[in-house]
């Protein structure tokens, strides 16, 4: 039997307690298919089935329900053991984890305040909160939405945003209404989920259409190939900022309204280490507010905009 990792562990406890997959997915912001093949994983790694399932109902199995309070107290003392090794260990690097965007002069906020380390395992945003919250990383620069992060345990603060434009075919590049441009939706929610749900909360809100891919074309060639085939602009991610566009593409702002996306810096709310807690001051030191535009209803800084 191969080591059992405590991740896997919490996602049994998850399940536990919710007893549903969906529900414990969505509270551990993973997609449904990655939490159902971690337990299977469980499962099999020891030796036992933990629940009995079908189409309609999840129930845990006596072995199942043995181990939940055992589970239950190994999660709690490792967590005890994770902060106390984080109160005895304030020499070790600021970990900071990002997504796609950093601020250029990261290292000169934090300059005499902290060692940071910035690592290099670029995930999605909701992956990147994940890890703050069970310690993986001390910092995080991701989109967030105020719930996950109240969910989570995390504290998000503002550090940048980007005015989202339209991608479109011709020369035109004056302004188009959002009700007018398409945005992509992707299947692959374990890459897309932040997305995703931003993408549809914007259609929602301003009547531009939704159009389902399922190819991960949200950026790169295969959105400019998105973009020729279609009869309006479309909407680019933040992945796309500084992205060149092709000579026969142009951008288009993108007005009624403008349409803003929020970086946060996030970091657990019970930090204790005093060098992560002076950083993530550094970090988000002189950040103004917002310019005025659509954010989501749940985005943490719709207060600060103009």
């Amino acid at each position: 039997m191969r080591g059992v990792e405590l991740r896997q562990l919490r996602y049994f406890l998850a399940v536990a307690e919710e007893l549903h997959f969906g529900r414990a997915a969505a509270r551990l912001l993973i997609a449904g298919p990655s939490l159902s093949q971690q337990i299977k994983a469980l499962e099999r790694d020891l030796g036992v089935p933990l629940f009995a399932r079908d189409r309609r109902t999840v129930a845990l199995t006596s072995a199942g329900a043995a181990l939940v309070p055992e589970v239950r107290a190994l999660l709690e003392r490792a967590d005890e053991l994770q902060r106390h090794a984080r109160q005895l260990s304030g020499s070790r690097p600021v970990r900071i984890g990002y997504v796609n965007w950093l601020p250029p002069d990261l290292t000169q906020r934090t300059a005499g305040v902290a060692q940071l380390y910035v690592d290099a395992w670029v995930v999605p945003s909701h992956q990147q909160a994940a890890r703050v919250a069970d310690g993986s990383l001390d910092l995080a620069v991701c989109w967030i939405r105020r719930t996950d992060a109240a969910q989570l345990g995390l504290k998000a603060d503002l550090l940048g945003a980007d005015r989202l434009y339209a991608v479109a075919v011709g020369t035109d590049t004056s302004p188009v209404r959002a009700k007018d441009i398409a945005v992509l939706v992707d299947d692959d929610v374990t890459s897309w989920q932040s997305w995703n749900d931003y993408a549809e909360e914007f259609a929602r809100d301003t009547g531009a259409t939704v159009r389902r891919i399922h190819n991960g074309a949200i950026t790169g060639p295969a959105f400019f190939d998105h973009v020729r085939v279609c009869t309006t602009p479309v909407l680019n991610s933040p992945k796309g900022q500084t992205t060149p566009l092709p000579p026969d593409l142009v951008a288009r702002p993108v007005v009624d309204p403008e349409v803003l996306w929020t970086w946060s810096l996030v970091r657990r709310e019970d930090e204790e280490r005093a060098d992560v807690l002076a950083a993530a001051e550094a970090i988000v030191r002189d950040v103004g507010g917002l310019a005025p535009g659509w954010l989501p209803a749940d985005d943490p800084h719709r207060r600060l905009r103009g």
